[in-house]
């Protein structure tokens, strides 16, 4: 696999787009906790070596990631709510966080580079989706790096004040230990109540 690059934000500026913001979201699929969103617009002089899709780098190597974006990028971290996944959807829910992430940069972006096929309803600026975004685009993989981080620090501090489903391991998601937790311990008010093993739980006959 290629690693990410700047083209399709090089390409958007040499159409007079200055200001591009990678988006991304991290978390429809656990059981558990928000999901958050990411919107990052880098400086195209300092990108911060190594970036790429979330998925494919080490825990420490996010980390490291992390700190740099924050210090040489304009970074906003937005989520949607366990309430709100299950009142919308999941897929409508994170694309709120995703709305919510452009709206919360310094100032607006001229272009918005969107990992995934779907554009958000609600976006209002020049945007693109690009299938396998944080693969493919530096400023999308960004996005992935910062809003997987941040999640992941989010549930550990979850799972200090609800022990016992793992939420420091397994981040919410439906691990064999989460989904027997679910049973013995019964659902807390970070579950999503909408997803079918939470459900199941709460509904059973």
């Amino acid at each position: 696999m290629t690693a990410p690059d700047f083209s399709f934000e090089t390409a958007a500026m040499a159409r007079g787009l200055a200001r591009i913001a990678g988006v991304d979201e991290v978390g429809r699929g656990p059981l558990a906790g928000p999901v958050c969103a990411a919107a990052v617009v880098l400086d195209p002089a300092r990108i911060p070596p190594g970036l790429n899709d979330s998925k494919k780098l080490t825990a420490a190597r996010r980390l490291a990631l992390f700190d740099q974006i924050i210090a040489q990028a304009d970074v906003s971290i937005a989520t949607a709510t366990v309430a709100e996944i299950d009142t919308l959807n999941i897929l409508r829910a994170s694309h709120l966080a995703m709305v919510r992430a452009v709206a919360g940069l310094s100032s607006s972006p001229d272009h918005v580079l969107i990992d995934g096929n779907l554009m958000p309803r609600g976006l209002t600026i020049s945007a693109e989706t690009i299938i396998s975004g944080d693969a493919r685009s530096l400023s999308i993989a960004a996005a992935s790096i910062v809003a997987k981080v941040w999640r992941d620090r989010h549930m550990v501090d979850l799972a200090q004040q609800f022990p016992g489903y793992g939420w420091d391991k397994n981040a919410g998601y439906p691990t064999v230990a989460h989904k027997s937790a679910l049973i013995n311990l019964g659902v807390t008010p970070h579950h999503r109540r909408s997803f079918k093993p939470v459900h199941n739980i709460l509904y059973q006959e």
